[in-house]
């Protein structure tokens, strides 16, 4: 993947001159180019994009994906409020909760909006509510294995999220007791999922449940597809996929005896490549054994490095034709702050710019104020014009909250 100078014709320098660093930029473009790709490797089958909010929840890019023609899917009633204020419509969303207290249920409920039952305890209480007078939706836990690391794997047996597909029975007499009126079954197995073979694993035990209701609409497969981070790194083939779910999909509906929609929840699919974080170069530290580039940010602006062991490229955009050697990429934090580990960049100096690349997903709506740091700025690439989604946080952002008392 080459190293941009430019995103849409504008300078990323400038921007570091326009809004300062550390700074969050998004290409809209690429953006909706992700969501095009998908429709065009599902063309053959009805389906509805549910973008996974979590991601990036910016209400600015919710706005940009649902004129790219996908909906959402929410995991909490602030992102459900957030994908309203972006415009969308409660038949749009798709609300997935996590073991939330039953009030933020009810609330979606009153907005109109499709909930997505995670546990048998939520099934029953949302029965004794709601009987059948909702629509609603079930996660199931297909125990498959899958996903670039351990905590973004959700589909395993000892996962906290869905019910577990050997609880069937009791699933069908729960159904059965409230009259409970199920329109969609729901799997995610993960993220970072190279192989079709997953995805049509996760298929078989959702079309072997499916036969036991007989009204659905829908199935939903979850997203997962994973992005290229490292140097020739290979990403999903969703074209592959979408031909082989695909088919898939249109047998078992035939088999089921009605057409269903076939939905999907990408997050990082979608954003992570769209995303750069802009830093500048703090100070170049010598030791005996490493080189340390120290930047103004850290794992209070992206935390997957040191939450995930995650890799993300990192360039030198103010000496791209410098002499190379290696260095470590720290952040400014009172922890072990590690952005990347014995890279090769072009000589680095204090007062130089670098980017991270692939940015989009999970590093603003994961980014925190330790260490009291102010969190960054957002701008957003749209037509070859660099505009600012959210202003970079000041000192009074950060006590706003706080009330003070005498002592």
């Amino acid at each position: 993947m080459p190293n941009p100078t430019h995103i849409q014709g504008v300078s990323i320098a400038s921007l570091a001159d326009q809004f300062g660093t550390p700074l969050y930029i998004y290409d809209g473009e690429k953006i909706a180019a992700q969501v095009k790709t998908l429709q065009e490797a599902f063309s053959a089958v009805p389906l509805k994009i549910k973008y996974a909010t979590k991601a990036l929840s910016n209400v600015n890019i919710l706005k940009l994906i649902r004129n790219a023609g996908a909906g959402v899917d929410a995991v909490s009633i602030e992102e459900v409020k957030l994908g309203m204020m972006a415009g969308y419509t409660a038949p749009e969303i798709m609300y997935t909760p996590s073991g939330v207290a039953f009030a933020e249920i009810q609330e979606a409920v009153e907005l109109g909006i499709m909930i997505n039952l995670d546990s048998l305890p939520l099934m029953e209480q949302f029965g004794q509510t709601y009987g059948g007078k909702i629509p609603a939706c079930i996660r199931i836990n297909p125990h498959i294995m899958a996903g670039g690391n351990l905590k973004i794997s959700t589909g395993h047996k000892e996962s906290k999220f869905g019910i577990s597909i050997e609880l069937l029975p009791k699933i069908l007499e729960t159904v059965e007791k409230y009259q409970l009126q199920i329109v969609g079954l729901h799997i995610h197995t993960g993220s970072d999922i190279l192989d079709a073979e997953v995805f049509l694993r996760g298929g078989n035990v959702l079309f072997e449940a499916a036969f036991r209701f007989p009204d659905l609409k829908f199935l939903d497969f979850g997203g997962g597809f994973k992005v290229a981070y490292k140097p020739n790194d290979v990403s999903t083939d969703v074209m592959e996929v979408g031909k082989k779910v695909g088919e898939a999909f249109q047998a078992f509906c035939k088999q089921y005896g009605r057409q269903l929609e076939l939905w999907l929840e990408p997050g990082k699919f979608l954003v992570s490549e769209a995303g750069y974080l802009l830093v500048r170069t703090n100070v170049v530290k010598e030791s005996p054994s490493v080189t340390f580039v120290g930047v103004d940010s850290g794992l209070n602006h992206l935390i997957r490095p040191m939450m995930y062991d995650a890799y993300h490229s990192l360039y030198n955009l103010s000496n791209p034709d410098g002499e190379k050697s290696k260095y470590n990429v720290v952040g400014y934090i009172c922890e072990t702050d590690t952005i990347a580990s014995h890279r090769e960049l072009n000589e680095v100096k204090a007062g130089d710019l670098l980017v991270i690349k692939n940015a989009g997903a999970y590093g603003y709506s994961m980014a925190s104020n330790y260490n009291s740091r102010l969190r960054p700025a957002e701008v957003l690439i749209w037509n070859g014009k660099a505009q600012l989604i959210r202003r970079r946080e000041e000192f009074e952002d950060l006590i706003r909250n706080q009330e003070i008392i005498e002592f």
